[in-house]
């Protein structure tokens, strides 16, 4: 540390570096969770502007063990099955189902990262008429895409590849604009798409 006149207390360099490299660490390590809150808090603003009912579906746990010493705290669960997709809901009438997925990549987002119970019920949704889709952040560029289910559904179908590229993401889904509110409006390309 070094001591100043007046008694402030300035950190060394050495200090702020690793205050700084703590500080993006957290950051990238909590992306995708702060993706899902912007989701969340666009979901809201449709739900109060009355344009859409989205909810995220909860994933089902079996609570096995509880610590009400602690304010009735699960100490012990399980996940009682897979979950499917991360958001479902009602827009103008159609049934609307979709993926998010947030990625640090640059060039690509890793298909392993979307299940295949997952692509089997983006499948089903389509099937039955409704509108399933996958909502994509590249958190290093600061963009956000939505893709069509049936176009990952076919890139599945045609390609060999374990990634979808970013170049493919960009020329086949819409790239939402990020605002104030909505914060990720990606009824913008439900819109385009479906009306």
């Amino acid at each position: 540390m070094i001591q100043y006149p007046n008694g402030v207390k300035k950190p060394s360099q050495t200090k702020q570096k690793q205050n700084l490299k703590k500080l993006s660490i957290n950051s990238y390590k909590n992306r995708g969770m702060d993706f899902e809150k912007e989701i969340n808090l666009t979901n809201q603003f449709y739900l109060e502007t009355k344009r859409a009912v989205i909810t995220k579906r909860p994933t089902p746990i079996n609570v096995v063990k509880v610590d009400y010493q602690r304010g009735a705290k699960i100490t012990h669960a399980y996940f009682e099955k897979q979950s499917t997709t991360d958001y479902n809901g009602i827009y103008r009438g159609k049934y609307l189902d979709f993926e998010a997925k947030s990625t640090q990549s640059t060039t690509s987002l890793a298909i392993a990262n979307i299940t295949i119970h997952q692509r089997l019920h983006l499948q089903r949704i389509i099937d039955q008429g409704g509108i399933a889709f996958l909502l994509i952040s590249f958190g290093k560029k600061d963009e956000v895409y939505a893709l069509k289910g049936i176009d990952f559904l076919q890139f599945l179908e045609k390609e060999t590849r374990q990634s979808l590229p970013y170049s493919w993401i960009k020329s086949k889904g819409k790239k939402i604009q990020i605002a104030f509110q909505p914060r990720i409006d990606y009824l913008t390309a439900i819109d385009d798409w479906f009306f």
